[in-house]
């Protein structure tokens, strides 16, 4: 009987020598897990808005319409003239225009646009300040360019005096506009035109005027 005893306790399977995880452990383990598919889902998340932000072909961009924080976008209704509702084709050239109505303000130049009988308009206009105001959707045709307005997309910049010359606020809030929309429509900072380039008109006069001022102005987007 003893013998019997012996021998099953030598047959018994030995520990291995690992322990059981302890339900301390277990428990520890679960917020980490937690965490780890919190932040997984929160980096989906902020990709997914990158990707709705600045994804897509241009005109999908375009009608998405994102302008920065320092843009006052104020839409003039439709009238059938300055602003008639009609897409455009796609954007290969920013213009560049002057308001021709010295010491006017953005704000009045743009109250001017938002008139049924008003049949001019333009995308952006740029105050004797540096504001800027939107006016018609950058997906839409303004009524700036001629023929060039199914491509093109218009900025007016106001200006103290009968000479054209922005002030220095104005000219830095167009450098900056006009590179952010080079970079927001994809195309190169190259591609900027005057209204003058389209029509013969001298507009913006003080571009027209002083070439080298036109040049400069050129070399300034694209350092920006």
């Amino acid at each position: 009987m003893a013998a019997t005893a012996t021998s099953r306790t030598r047959s018994a399977p030995r520990p291995s020598g690992r322990r059981p995880p302890s339900r301390r452990r277990r428990r520890r383990s679960r917020p980490r897990l937690l965490y780890l598919l919190l932040a997984l889902a929160a980096l989906v998340v902020v990709l997914g808005l990158v990707a709705n932000l600045t994804g897509g072909d241009q005109m999908t961009k375009l009608a998405r319409d994102r302008t920065p924080f320092w843009v006052d976008k104020q839409i003039i209704s439709i009238n059938g003239t300055g602003r008639r509702g009609e897409k455009l084709d796609g954007v290969t050239d920013i213009a560049i225009h002057y308001t021709g109505n010295p010491g006017t303000t953005a704000q009045q130049n743009h109250d001017f646009y938002d008139q049924p009988e008003t049949q001019v308009s333009s995308h952006f206009l740029v105050g004797l300040e540096g504001e800027v105001i939107q006016c018609v959707p950058m997906d839409e045709k303004s009524s700036a360019t001629n023929e060039r307005n199914n491509d093109t997309l218009s900025i007016e910049v106001c200006h103290p005096d009968a000479t054209g010359q922005f002030t220095q606020e104005s000219y830095d809030a167009l450098v900056r506009l006009t590179a952010w929309l080079c970079d927001y429509c994809g195309i190169g900072r190259d591609q900027v035109i005057r209204h003058y380039d389209v029509t013969g008109k001298l507009c913006p006069l003080y571009f027209v005027d002083h070439p080298e001022a036109w040049e400069q102005f050129l070399a300034d987007v694209a350092a920006y």
